[in-house]
């Protein structure tokens, strides 16, 4: 995982395969962020990459229309959920299985 410092970047980290740009460098340093960046890239690559983005797109553009709510919408992307509800679980990585932000359809949100 190659680490780029972004200062114009206007979240705090982004996972874009195979890079992660943060916004400030301090957040190299921050577990929860780099973790929920690595979960990312795990699904990006089970995905082969070009699937995420575009699974990733249209999850988003239906819970817009569902939510009509931006950052509703982009917090209930089920990549989303996976990376933020394991995102403080050190182990994850090591004992995530693949596919797992599957069992979003399933988790009460």
């Amino acid at each position: 995982m190659v680490v780029l410092h972004c200062p114009w970047l206007h979240v705090s980290g982004m996972a874009l395969w195979p890079f992660v740009l943060i916004r400030d460098k301090r957040g190299r340093a921050d577990a929860s962020l780099m973790l929920h960046e690595r979960i990312h890239h795990r699904q990006q690559r089970e995905l082969l990459i070009l699937p995420f983005y575009l699974l990733y797109v249209l999850n988003y553009a239906v819970n817009v229309l569902r939510y009509k709510n931006g950052e509703k919408a982009y917090r209930e992307i089920l990549f989303e959920r996976e990376a933020y509800a394991m995102d403080t679980s050190e182990d994850y990585i090591q004992q995530r299985k693949p596919y797992a932000w599957l069992r979003m359809f399933h988790m009460k949100h």
